[in-house]
């Protein structure tokens, strides 16, 4: 979700003096950060009585009330706990699921995804949290201006010299007690990271953005991404050692999309929300502001961009992004509204708020992205419900192009791009509003497949687990993988 703050100056931060505190799975006080609270917003009285009276007449489901299509069934629903901030983003490993929250992170056991349990949780506060994992080693990001490195900081104004944000390295070799070895102060902090890891090292792409440059470090062109090497055996010798420009060209905002008013309504391009990196294929897709681009990670220290593409009529924001296995194909979502607006509206329409599909067409550096259609979900959602584009993964069935995403308040939905100008839901999850007064955020943040089911960490409502049975996608529950890091999509089916 994109917020704003930003921070100091770039560098590699020590590792002395580094703390975390783990929770247990009892009640405990979190530390808020207050602008990591739950966004509300007031709505005018007609969008409120709107609201109402589409939950009396049924239009869509009352307050807490959830609803899902024949083929997707609800198995469990595990509450916040002691980390009572915003639920971000998921990762997995074997049986375990790792979720971030605003405040820290929760490892769950998922052996039994009809029961998870959860084995530990560790405050360490700082936005939004985006969680990677990569053997023993988890990655979490900072967002948000903080008076130190450690897990003991509290929240200052970015302006001060002292402000830390970046990235943060744990030792999870024993899930019950995570370990924090390393920090890496990054440019403007780590909105999300992505893993591009190999035998000996894991690179950390960081990406990172600021809608307001009034801070040191995020002064345009701020229109390139971190590189972090990261040995494994060494993980506190962890540091930058690039700084890959993405948009080179002339003048104070670089090669990126100028926005408003050159494109009205249209981020400018400061940065990148998200990369996805499909190892496999040497490509990478990122999602940066204003503009989507496809480049070439054979070097993973010095990604090249291959093709740079926007699109100044529907796309507000480039979120992220989802390769299909072929790597022929990628789906763009617009996070219209910054994840906190209700998009899901026929005043809004099916174009925008939505995800791009667009075809890789050509070979090597010559590949191009090709614009296909659009897919939005057509469930409307009531004026105090946030919904948009949001996360989603592939789910691993040969021959065919099928996701499952998060949509906030949308809920959760599985989808098929195979044909690439015809898509179509298939599949769907979602719960009432949780105000009919005012626009509140929650909903799903991230929904993804892992090893035959769903999981979905919903921002107020907690980790729900979900099964799909449908003949179309039956054939991913005998694919099986150890670890799964979305925005480093595997190979799945050369495992086999």
């Amino acid at each position: 979700m994109p917020r704003r703050r930003r921070s100091v100056v770039a560098a590699a931060a020590a590792a002395a003096g580094l703390l975390a505190t783990l929770l247990t799975a009892g009640p405990a006080a979190a530390i808020p950060d207050p602008g990591d609270a739950p966004h509300q917003q007031a709505v005018s009285p007609a969008q409120r009585a709107d609201a109402k009276a589409a939950v009396t007449g049924g239009e869509i489901p009352g307050a807490d009330e959830i609803v899902h299509s024949d083929n997707l069934t609800p198995l469990a629903n595990i509450p916040k706990d002691a980390l009572k901030g915003t639920n971000s983003d998921l990762a997995f490993q074997g049986g375990y699921a790792f979720a971030g929250n605003y405040d820290g992170f929760r490892i769950f056991d998922i052996r039994n995804p009809k029961a998870p349990k959860t084995v530990a949780q560790v405050l360490c506060p700082g936005s939004q949290n985006d969680v990677s994992v990569s053997g023993d080693l988890l990655f979490l990001s900072t967002d948000s201006s903080r008076s130190d490195n450690s897990c003991a900081s509290t929240t200052q104004p970015a302006t001060e010299k002292s402000s830390w944000e970046g990235m943060k390295i744990f030792d999870i070799s024993d899930k019950r007690n995570p370990k924090y070895v390393a920090a890496v102060e990054t440019a403007c902090g780590s909105h999300t990271h992505t893993l591009v890891p190999d035998r000996r090292n894991v690179y950390v792409y960081v990406s990172s953005y600021s809608p307001n440059t009034t801070f040191p470090d995020c002064q345009p062109p701020h229109d390139g991404i971190s590189v972090i090497k990261v040995p494994r055996k060494a993980p506190e010798k962890a540091a930058v050692v690039n700084f890959p420009v993405l948009f080179p060209g002339e003048g104070p905002d670089g090669g990126g999309n100028p926005g408003s008013p050159t494109n009205p309504g249209v981020s400018k391009t400061t940065g990148c929300h998200d990369i996805t990196v499909l190892p496999s294929k040497d490509l990478a897709a990122g999602a940066c502001m204003g503009d989507g681009i496809l480049f070439d990670i054979r070097d993973p220290e010095r990604p090249k961009v291959i093709d740079q593409v926007q699109d100044n009529v529907n796309f507000a924001f480039w979120h992220s992004a989802t390769f299909n296995q072929r790597a022929d194909k990628v789906v763009f979502t617009d996070e219209l509204g910054g994840g906190v607006g209700a998009t899901c509206s026929a005043e809004i329409g099916p174009n925008r708020g939505a995800d791009g599909i667009y075809d890789i067409v050509g070979k090597g550096d010559k590949r191009k992205l090709v614009f296909r259609s659009y897919f939005k979900i057509d469930r409307h959602q009531a004026s105090t419900e946030n919904c948009v584009a949001h996360n989603g993964s592939l789910i691993p069935v040969r021959g065919r192009d099928i996701m499952v995403q998060a949509w906030y308040q949308g809920g959760v939905s599985v989808w098929e791009f195979t044909d690439s100008a015809k898509p179509r839901e298939i599949a769907y999850f979602e719960r009432g509003p949780l105000s009919t007064d005012t626009l509140t955020t929650g909903g799903s943040w991230s929904a993804y497949y892992y090893n035959g089911y769903i999981y979905s960490n919903d921002i107020a409502k907690g980790l729900d687990v979900l099964r799909l049975d449908d003949r179309r996608t039956d054939p991913a529950k005998r694919i099986r993988i150890h670890e799964l890091n979305v925005q480093t999509q595997p190979d799945y089916f050369d495992r086999h």
